[in-house]
């Protein structure tokens, strides 16, 4: 296998935060060694989450074995995750905000066409449903844990408690169609073709609002290792806690 340097277009305060989380690990678990220093090893993180290379790449880059990459790695996004903010403490943030925004962006994943729970009708494709909360500058705020695909985007909401959360806060919040009847603290636009005029305007101006939440799409488009995930489904929800952790503490 060829070998070839490569860069990872992050900043070095990431690689520093996450080092410094790692070693913290591993002097509580008691590690005296490691076939990787701490840096090194959230390098390694980082090129899996940022680029999305393979565990056989980066252990091959590496000049580890693909289990240690594999171990690694996961080792680091576990404690990424638990430094993932709670929507509790996401609500803190928020009810200093003029409103925020609400989008569902469904992650793609590599499934076939017999696992139905996975497939998205809205998108066409198999996937995770992720609920995300962005502020009115379209900041991440807050991303949900993964759900499947096939999850209506106002049902994966109300079982995160997000309709709830925002009520109670008295928030005002802008999202799509797909959030009709969530209730009074979600804002949606008018539904049907033929609107009359002042329903049409409004329409336009709640689109330009609901835009903003773009760019915390494109944020977490950015970690590549989520536009398609060729994992298990049960460690989606942690990989983007991780990259939602990584990026609060980045900006």
């Amino acid at each position: 296998m060829l070998v070839y340097p490569s860069s990872i277009d992050l900043s070095s305060h990431t690689l520093r935060y996450l080092t410094g989380q790692l070693r913290a690990r591993q002097r509580e678990i008691g590690t005296r060694w490691r076939r990787l220093p701490a840096g090194r090893q959230a390098l390694l993180a980082l090129a899996h989450l940022r680029c999305g290379d393979t565990y056989a790449q980066l252990a091959a880059g590496f000049r580890i074995g693909v289990a240690t990459a594999y171990r690694y790695i996961r080792e680091a996004v576990d404690v990424l995750a638990a430094l993932a903010p709670t929507l509790a403490e996401a609500m803190k943030t928020v009810r200093t905000k003029a409103f925020v925004i609400l989008d569902g962006p469904l992650l793609p994943i590599d499934r076939i066409a017999a696992d139905t729970p996975y497939y998205s009708g809205k998108h066409k494709r198999h996937g995770m449903n992720v609920q995300v909360l962005t502020d009115p500058f379209g900041r991440l705020l807050w991303a949900s844990p993964a759900l499947p695909g096939s999850t209506h985007d106002l049902t994966a909401a109300r079982t995160h408690g997000i309709i709830d959360a925002l009520a109670d806060e008295d928030v005002k919040c802008w999202a799509d169609k797909a959030y009709q009847g969530a209730g009074r603290p979600v804002r949606v636009p008018f539904r049907g073709q033929r609107l009359k005029r002042w329903k049409r305007r409004h329409n336009s101006t709640h689109a330009r609002i609901r835009c903003l939440g773009e760019q915390a799409m494109a944020t977490l488009k950015g970690w590549r290792l989520l536009r398609k995930l060729r994992r298990s489904t049960n460690r989606i929800t942690d990989i983007v806690k991780a990259i939602v952790a990584l990026h609060h503490a980045s900006t």
